[in-house]
């Protein structure tokens, strides 16, 4: 959840004509991750665990897209990036660990 609470603060400065656009989208991605795994720990299926973990995987991929797309339109600097891709690649580990352990038993 900290992911969630830094994409918000670095969303915070950018152009007010991005308010409907990359800030909403990334932040929607952001909050998409934590959301769709606490929804699958609430299934009482392991499948449709694995298949949340599979969206909220798919939001962290999403996200890092846009990050780099923050430095690559010059909003934000690459130290300013890194730093979450780093965050954001332990965290695709971590589900496809999850997943990985959960389909194999």
């Amino acid at each position: 959840m900290s992911l969630v609470k830094e994409i918000y603060l670095i969303t915070q400065d950018l152009p007010s004509e991005e308010k409907f656009g990359l800030i909403s989208q990334i932040r929607r991605c952001a909050v998409s991750i934590p959301s769709n795994i606490a929804e699958g720990v609430g299934r009482n299926n392991v499948n449709e665990f694995i298949q949340f973990l599979g969206i909220a995987s798919g939001s962290a991929y999403e996200l890092e897209t846009q990050l780099i797309l923050l430095f690559e339109l010059n909003f934000k600097t690459e130290k300013e990036i890194s730093a979450l891709l780093n965050e954001l690649s332990e965290i695709q580990k971590m589900i496809y660990s999850f997943k990985t352990k959960l389909k194999n038993g």
